[in-house]
């Protein structure tokens, strides 16, 4: 890598399709990011399957950030392989084999390892493998709080507190305080959509104060907080936080270091939809977007792009042409009116109202997602801003 980068490679010169990524959005997002949840009091362990970069994951930590959230114990080894030191998995390890792989990975002494668990069936899975396999040390467990049609998570406090009794008469189990993910309980900014953000997170606030007596003295997370409503975690958490400096109050946002152009642009506090009144400083910017080649016209309103569902995310809403080039490297012109109306695997439908397209042309796409965006990608090339032609830098995924 270091050697194609030595040649001075121009975004020009890739195939299309491609999704590319701009390093001075992704380091104002990481800044913007920092200095947000420092000015709060609130720590930072993104989420780190947003990308599967390694280095993002490093650019995340040079700037603040205590870990990595991860969702799956394969991921944890990815990470680990990498040198990961510090890791909040925002799931139960119920796998006997996985749990083996714990154990042992738990004699590095400097491993700061949490999970997640939401039943006592689950605790006493974890327990019997953890002796079995004969752990160092016990395993730190977040009691995960749920709420009725959400995701996983006891579903009512009483609930959370049995298995945090469990979790904490255990000698391979240690209870690490209380985690959660409010994303699941709404999908936009509306009026009740929030307050169900806000009610869960009250009751998330009150599991912690009914676990004090089982704490002991070591740390103690409570975390929550997906891409879409850490203004209302942060709101909610604030509050308890004046009487309780001990815990790690902690976010797992993991989609604002490239933001995108679509359900977070929607969604986030931090775009400039929601932020409209703070300086251009205080704003999330995209940081990633699609490049696709018009391969056919057959009708007037119609052009065929040669980038589809493998090459870009459709799950939160289609591309969205933004403008359109003779290459990637000439005078980009915006592209109004135009939209793609449907895609197949390696096709995008181009609907077109008064601009016209030419065959070879290259269409820029505003991308929604970016967690199914990387998944995609073994490398992501990097320029240092949007049109530049020069690549920076090729980020590598391990999906």
């Amino acid at each position: 890598m270091n050697e194609f980068l030595a040649s001075g490679p121009k975004l020009s010169e890739f195939w299309t399709p491609l999704v590319a990524l701009d390093e001075s959005a992704i380091k104002s997002n990481l800044d913007l990011m920092s200095q947000w949840c420092s000015s709060r009091g609130l720590k930072l362990m993104p989420h780190g399957k947003t990308t599967m970069a390694p280095e993002l994951w490093q650019q995340q930590l040079d700037a603040g950030s205590i870990g990595i959230t991860l969702a799956t114990m394969g991921q944890v080894r990815t990470a680990r392989t990498f040198g990961l030191e510090s890791i909040m998995l925002a799931n139960a390890v119920v796998d006997e084999r996985s749990l083996r792989y714990l154990a042992t990975e738990l004699a590095d002494p400097e491993f700061r390892f949490t999970c997640w668990a939401d039943s006592v069936e689950a605790i006493k899975i974890m327990e019997r493998a953890l002796r079995t396999a004969g752990t160092p040390r016990p395993v730190d467990v977040c009691i995960e709080l749920g709420a009725p049609g959400g995701r996983t998570g006891a579903r009512t406090v009483t609930d959370a507190v049995e298995v945090a009794r469990h979790a904490a008469a255990s000698d391979v189990i240690r209870l690490a305080g209380v985690a959660g993910y409010e994303g699941s309980l709404g999908h936009d900014r509306s009026a009740v959509a929030l307050d169900n953000v806000r009610s869960y997170l009250q009751q998330q606030v009150q599991l912690h104060e009914s676990l004090r007596e089982l704490y002991d003295e070591g740390e103690i997370y409570v975390t929550a907080g997906g891409s879409a409503y850490f203004d209302v975690v942060a709101e909610v958490y604030g509050a308890a936080m004046a009487d309780d400096s001990r815990t790690l109050w902690t976010l797992r946002s993991g989609a604002y270091i490239t933001h995108d152009d679509g359900f977070y642009r929607r969604i986030s506090p931090l775009d400039e939809g929601m932020a409209e009144n703070h300086p251009a400083s205080e704003k999330l910017r995209p940081a990633m977007w699609g490049l696709a080649r018009v391969v056919s016209h057959p009708e007037p309103r119609l052009a065929l792009v040669d980038g589809g569902k493998r090459d870009f995310p459709f799950d939160e809403g289609l591309p969205i042409p933004r403008q359109v080039s003779h290459e990637l490297d000439s005078q980009w012109r915006q592209l109004d009116g135009a939209s793609i109306l449907a895609m197949n695997d390696q096709h995008s439908y181009l609907g077109l109202t008064d601009q016209d397209v030419g065959i070879g042309q290259v269409v820029s796409l505003g991308l929604s997602h970016p967690c199914t965006t990387f998944d995609k990608w073994h490398y992501l090339p990097m320029v240092a801003s949007r049109h530049s032609d020069h690549v920076v830098g090729l980020v590598r995924t391990f999906f």
